[in-house]
């Protein structure tokens, strides 16, 4: 496969888990075959190619009415590098990969990873358009290919093949360290619940906030480390304002944009995944790694990742009280923490190192070659 090109496709404007498995694929393929990352000129993601061996190119991305100039673009990037596939990430991008592949000379196949549910059936005119050239999808959990399987109609669905979104093993930072970040955001000795994502309300931020209020109003001392960055700045101040109005702003510090997130995650006692529909949850994989307990909402992707009551707690979604009762459990059983982050970390080193999935990664692309 060495002789084959690859490009590796992402205009989403985020920095996020989905945009940064894009950028460590490409990195991984890098040592094996051809590769090119086209990223968005306006995004976040030139910081891991510029100053480095990466080759990438940066593209503007234009809006759904023009975006056969994106494109164009692209189509003549995929011709200058002779590309054989292209990988893509981001649903958003998929009339975009589907466009340049016509437009191209070189009309590589099409692969994408999926990371997003899908919901309705694709029967119309336009998505049986872009399905139909898309050659392979490789959603990121059995729940999502069974999804793909439901609603795209046979006569144009692309072949699939599940393939997990895997975590580079973490750097495990010092007691020193862990207590000079702990200082820096004033978490004292408190037991400290971590969430990390965008600030959205998708996210849950909410659902964690409401569970440190119902546990502080009965005296555990317990603080809530929100980390990363605002996607609506309304939405933000709505949480500040009743974390005011509830008198628990001591206890929700917010980190805002950080480089540092698995450095965080190891100064938190638990880490919780409050997504009402997460896809997959790499950040719960990341968690484990780092042989933190975890709590995930008991539906979609938490499900294939988390074994309740094994390698971490799951609880009802959308439900504030239950995830309180869950952080209470393991407030109290300090033991419990300790054997779910084992084994958690067991099964997070097992199935869902990055390193496996990506070589999973490159033998379904070789084979397309």
């Amino acid at each position: 496969m060495k002789n084959s090109n690859i490009l590796e496709l992402c205009l989403s404007p985020d920095l996020g888990g989905l945009e940064l498995y894009m950028v460590r694929a490409s990195h991984f393929l890098h040592d094996k075959t051809n590769v090119i990352s086209v990223i968005n000129e306006a995004g976040k993601l030139e910081q891991y190619y510029s100053d480095t061996e990466y080759k990438y190119e940066k593209i503007k991305r234009s809006s759904m009415l023009f975006s056969f100039l994106t494109a164009k673009k692209l189509a003549k990037i995929i011709d200058d590098n002779s590309i054989d596939v292209v990988h893509l990430h981001w649903t958003k991008d998929i009339p975009v990969a589907v466009l340049a592949k016509l437009f191209s000379k070189k009309k590589p196949k099409l692969v994408q990873t999926r990371n997003m549910t899908m919901t309705r059936f694709k029967n119309d005119f336009y998505h049986k358009f872009l399905y139909k050239n898309i050659y392979l999808m490789l959603p990121v959990t059995y729940q999502v290919k069974e999804q793909i399987e439901k609603f795209i109609p046979s006569d144009i669905k692309p072949k699939v093949e599940v393939l997990y979104m895997g975590a580079e093993s973490p750097k495990i930072i010092s007691d020193e360290e862990k207590e000079t970040l702990r200082s820096k955001y004033n978490l004292g000795k408190s037991f400290t619940v971590g969430i990390v994502g965008r600030i959205e309300e998708g996210k849950g931020q909410y659902l964690v906030i409401d569970a440190i209020k119902e546990l502080a109003s009965k005296g555990i001392d317990v603080k809530a480390l929100i980390v990363g960055h605002a996607m609506n700045d309304t939405y933000l101040e709505q949480l500040k304002d009743n974390i005011e109005k509830d008198g628990i702003k001591d206890r929700i510090i917010f980190t805002g944009f950080t480089t540092e997130v698995q450095k965080l995650m190891q100064v938190c006692d638990v880490i919780v995944l409050a997504t009402d529909r997460e896809t997959f949850g790499l950040v719960l994989i990341e968690a484990m790694q780092c042989e933190i307990a975890v709590v995930g909402s008991d539906s979609g992707g938490p499900l294939e990742i988390i074994d309740d009551n094994e390698s971490g707690l799951l609880f009802k979604t959308r439900d504030s009280n239950d995830l309180a009762k869950k952080i209470e459990i393991l407030f109290n059983d300090k033991s419990l923490r300790k054997s779910l982050s084992g084994t958690g970390k067991l099964k997070a080193d097992e199935k869902f190192y990055s390193e496996t999935q990506f070589e999973k990664l490159y033998k379904i692309l070789k084979e397309l070659v």
